[in-house]
């Protein structure tokens, strides 16, 4: 989901702003004085939600009839998974299990089965379990309160925020990937955010949260959007970036990333692809699977032993007498 790069012409650019960004977008910051942060910073609000309005996707599960469990559902499977990947997999899910107790009738074995391909399956058991907990705590119905949410199996900061938020518009920091990258370069100057969330990036987000609950649902919505369309990881768009020229990070210059390397993900022959191929067997099968079946799917005896071991010890696969395997029944 990255942007094609725009430049402006260079006759249309004032002098000293750098040829990619719009020439008529105010600036709010100058790179030679030092400003009013806070000020500076709550000054993102209102583009941002006018780009939001102009471009936001029509997503599932920002629909109205959507609901809170629809919120919930999109939000574990959007952990570390594409859009793309997930909206087929997500009106599936929704079809056979509309609401939370649908879910949690069924054995926790046929959240896996219908995850399918999704990648990092736990997240199907984690869900099952938030569904149980709905049903037996909640009557079924999606709690409303940040700390009862919070307290749900498989829910933690982000998706106990971003539930708030999204499906009941109050005011949280919702802080993934795309959000705090878009505040690391437009607030803070650097390039990318620290591997692992920060105290001074939830201070920050804090202090960027518009006071209006339902602006503030719609600022969370809105900087994520721009940092999953626009600001993105690898092809920063500023020619389209609402905001380009009052971010921190474009008017030092852009400096390069001084932190630890970045790896992406690799997934050939390592052991998360073999779970798959294993996962991938018993999703398919009507009844027990014998080892010799699983077997087949990879060649390395060691690494596959390995892989099957962690599927059960994460309650992915249960083990049955004479050398079987199923997706879990309870």
């Amino acid at each position: 989901m990255t942007a094609t790069e725009m430049t402006s012409p260079a006759t249309d650019v004032p002098a000293g702003a750098p040829a990619d960004v719009p020439p008529d977008v105010p600036t709010a910051v100058s790179p030679d004085r030092s400003a009013d942060l806070t000020e500076c910073h709550h000054g993102l609000h209102a583009p941002v939600l006018a780009w939001f309005d102009q471009h936001a996707r029509d997503l599932p599960w920002r629909r109205p009839e959507a609901g809170a469990w629809g919120v919930m559902v999109s939000e574990f499977m959007l952990q570390q998974t594409p859009v793309s990947r997930v909206l087929p997999v997500y009106e599936q899910w929704l079809a056979r299990w509309p609401r939370p107790a649908d879910l949690a009738a069924e054995a926790p074995g046929e959240a896996v089965r219908a995850w399918g391909r999704l990648g990092y399956p736990r997240r199907a058991l984690r869900l099952h379990g938030a569904a149980v907990a709905i049903t037996e705590r909640h009557g079924g119905d999606v709690p409303r309160d940040h700390a009862q949410l919070l307290a749900l199996p498989g829910i933690g900061e982000y998706t106990a925020a971003a539930v708030a938020s999204f499906a009941y518009g109050q005011r949280h920091p919702v802080l993934d990937t795309n959000v705090r990258r878009v505040f690391a370069r437009a607030a803070s100057g650097i390039q990318y955010p620290p591997n692992a969330t920060t105290a001074a990036e939830r201070r920050l987000a804090r202090a960027l949260l518009p006071d209006d609950e339902a602006t503030a649902a719609r600022w969370a919505a809105a900087s994520m959007e721009l940092g999953a369309l626009v600001c993105t990881a690898r092809n920063e768009d500023c020619g389209r970036c609402p905001v380009a020229r009052q971010c921190a990070w474009r008017l030092a210059g852009k400096p390069a990333h001084d932190g630890p390397a970045r790896r992406g993900q690799t997934y050939a022959g390592t052991d998360r692809q073999v779970r798959g191929k294993l996962l991938a067997v018993l999703r398919e099968a009507v009844g027990p699977v014998p080892r010799a079946v699983l077997d087949r799917v990879w060649d390395e005896p060691v690494q596959r032993a390995r892989a099957l071991d962690g599927l059960v010890s994460d309650g992915l696969v249960e083990p049955l007498e004479n050398d079987r395997f199923r997706l879990p029944l309870t």
